[in-house]
């Protein structure tokens, strides 16, 4: 098989592939030769990422609800049934609560983050394991988008965060238990993409200090780039934890 049929052979699943860094990551691989499977819970958007792609084909448009275990894996089997396997997980889909004061956050807003980040990303790393370690040649990668709130919150952000350091150790177990499967399980930590979610920032949040202050974006295809290249590594070989941010953004000093 020569190179290009390789590269053409690749199968990637994104979740969230609809917006933001779901659609850039899609686009980056479907510009990289991958066959890319775009899931999330609307199709119209995921039609207009396969559309941009210029594609064809090999982008496969799947309606997914990460936090329904039985939508997850009809994803995958409908991966499966029109690529024949699955080499690439991107667990992105994710959403976050109200900046309010922990003791005001509604417990169904607390249940819908931890249902989305924490669960859902189990779904889609279970029904992986399930794909990968069966098909031939066996193995594959999983990246799960954690944040930089993996390490760091922000102030009125219990939910999100909590959940993104608990992806972190999804992250660590998956990737322990999929060394006898030929599975790569790592994670990338994002800090201010700018994407529409990101653009309030550009209009101030709140600091630890308690103070607003704006803080700087950087363009979302650094990421895309970022995912690709983790994503093109032979699976001898992992990153476990890639940080991409914002250069100037508040996140290892003080504040």
């Amino acid at each position: 098989m020569a190179d290009g049929e390789k590269k053409t052979s690749r199968v990637a699943l994104v979740t969230g592939a609809g917006s933001g860094i779901g659609r850039a990551v899609a686009l980056a691989l479907l510009a990289d030769g991958w066959r890319v499977v775009l899931t999330g819970r609307r199709e119209a958007p995921l039609s207009e990422t396969a559309q941009l792609s210029g594609a064809g084909e090999r982008a496969l448009v799947v309606a997914c609800d990460v936090t329904d275990p039985v939508s997850v894996r009809r994803a995958f089997d409908a991966a499966t049934d029109a690529f024949g396997r699955v080499d690439l997980l991107f667990n992105n889909a994710g959403i976050g609560a109200p900046a309010v004061p922990l003791e005001d956050l509604e417990i169904e807003q607390w249940k819908a983050v931890v249902d989305t980040n924490l669960s859902g990303m189990f779904y889609c790393i279970q029904n992986a394991f399930r794909v990968m370690k069966s098909q031939v040649p066996r193995g594959g990668r999983i990246i799960n988008n954690g944040s930089i709130s993996a390490h760091t919150p922000r102030p009125n952000s219990i939910a999100y965060t909590a959940t993104k350091h608990a992806v972190m150790g999804l992250t660590k177990s998956a990737s322990l238990d999929g060394r006898k499967y030929d599975i790569a399980v790592g994670q990338i930590d994002v800090g201010n993409a700018a994407t529409e979610l990101a653009q309030r920032l550009t209009q101030g949040v709140m600091q630890a200090h308690g103070a607003v202050a704006e803080e700087p974006l950087m363009d979302v295809d650094i990421v895309g780039r970022s995912v690709l290249y983790m994503a093109n590594l032979p699976l001898e070989a992992n990153v476990m934890f890639h940080t991409v941010m914002a250069t100037k953004m508040p996140f290892a000093g003080r504040g």
